[in-house]
């Protein structure tokens, strides 16, 4: 997904993809979001709802504003800008979302608790350790379980930069 856009101009998250539930293990959302292209996070409504205003009016109701404002904050990041995610064996994941926020009420994404989804680009290999932006680390040393924007000065560069050299590897395949 390239763009005119600097890089300055992009956003960085730190997508967890960790279940706040404790019935459900860390990892396989991680995995599900990988293998699906998506980018996402927790909290099942029920019904599954139609629309983003009726996920945050049933979010508010069934879950707290908490949750609601955090999907409202998912949903609002704009196309293409960055995510970071970590898989169960510590390995750093770069993507972009490209896609608007929907509802997954699938049985395997209720299991890993990913209802609340987006499309979104990942590099088909995870980033090296040596080569994730200071502030990318410190992010994930955190801990942590909530989406949360990454607002370091030189992250959007440094991930950027990051991005552009995982997609020339891809297209020289």
């Amino acid at each position: 997904m390239s763009g005119t856009r600097t890089a300055h101009a992009i956003s960085v998250f730190r997508a967890p993809m960790r279940s706040r539930r404790d019935d459900v293990p860390d990892g396989p959302a991680v995995e599900r979001a990988l293998t699906l292209g998506v980018c996402g996070m927790g909290g099942r409504l029920m019904p599954p709802p139609p629309s983003l205003e009726d996920a945050l009016a049933a979010a508010h109701a069934q879950l707290g504003d908490r949750v609601a404002r955090r999907i409202e904050r998912f949903a609002a990041a704009a196309d293409g800008a960055f995510v970071w995610t970590r898989d169960i064996d510590d390995q750093v994941w770069l993507g972009r979302l490209a896609g608007p926020w929907r509802y997954d009420p699938a049985p395997d994404a209720l299991d890993v608790d990913l209802v609340h989804v987006r499309s979104c680009d990942w590099l088909e290999a995870p980033v090296s350790p040596a080569a994730l932006p200071p502030a990318v680390r410190v992010a994930f040393a955190r801990g942590g379980r909530n989406w949360q924007r990454i607002r370091a000065d030189d992250v959007s560069t440094l991930t950027a930069a990051l991005w552009e050299r995982g997609e020339r590897a891809q297209r020289q395949r």
